[in-house]
């Protein structure tokens, strides 16, 4: 399980590093990404969120209902982290050319680099296109896992499981989302970057998982793109570029 501490670890290190004075500037927009879509989040979750609950105890028979006492808390958990990384996958399509500006001044940063050079609105400008083809095919690569999940979802009896396996599959998507980043800027693409991840499943899963809580606390929830994408570099850099 050391490895799963590792990615743990990670993210607290990312956490530390977008604080960096030469690395704050980079931090900004998504932050300012983040907080506008997070703040949305909240809005949905609490105005939809007991009609949601109501729709998804419906599928329980009547003489289950005395179960809905024992399912609405992992209902209600399940709905958090459905929507928490419905919301991550948004801001990261919308802040994915910013958060590879950022990951190129951490990984400089972690090397000792200058980072004068980092960030200039030509770079910006010609890595849109390519970011968000990048964010596309990790979309498609979630709906096409996410949707044979869901149904588990209805399924009476194996539905207990589904909220686990949904936070275990959102740990990874988390990990395959923020190692992009760093992988990208050294030319590889998503479909070489998941070997390298699978090889150390632990690692990932600790560090996915360990995003996905942090995406789940009000408020502390709007520094978690640009932390994950620090902590990812970092993952990175002393780990997966061996």
């Amino acid at each position: 399980m050391r490895d799963f501490y590792k990615g743990f670890g990670y993210l607290l290190e990312g956490i530390r590093l977008i604080q960096a004075p030469g690395l704050r500037r980079f931090v900004v927009m998504p932050l300012l990404i983040n907080i506008v879509l997070f703040a949305g989040l909240i809005y949905a979750a609490v105005s939809g969120f007991g009609q949601l609950l109501d729709y998804l105890l419906g599928f329980l028979p009547d003489w289950l209902h005395w179960l809905q006492y024992l399912l609405w808390p992992l209902f209600a958990a399940t709905v958090m982290i459905i929507l928490a990384y419905t919301f991550t996958l948004l801001a990261n399509l919308i802040a994915a050319p910013f958060n590879g500006l950022l990951a190129e001044a951490v990984e400089k940063h972690l090397q000792g680099h200058s980072l004068e050079n980092t960030g200039d609105w030509k770079t910006l400008i010609k890595d849109i296109v390519p970011s968000l083809l990048s964010e596309v095919q990790k979309i498609l690569y979630f709906l096409l896992r996410a949707a044979p999940l869901a149904l588990l979802f209805v399924i009476p009896g194996v539905n207990l499981a589904a909220p686990l396996l949904w936070t275990l599959f959102s740990g990874w998507m988390l990990a395959l989302e923020y190692a992009d980043y760093p992988m990208d800027n050294h030319g590889l693409k998503f479909r070489q970057q998941r070997p390298l991840i699978r090889q150390r499943r632990l690692l990932s899963m600790g560090f996915g998982l360990t995003t996905l809580g942090l995406t789940l606390i009000p408020f502390v929830n709007f520094i978690a793109m640009p932390a994950a994408v620090a902590g990812a570099t970092a993952m990175w850099v002393r780990e997966l570029k061996k």
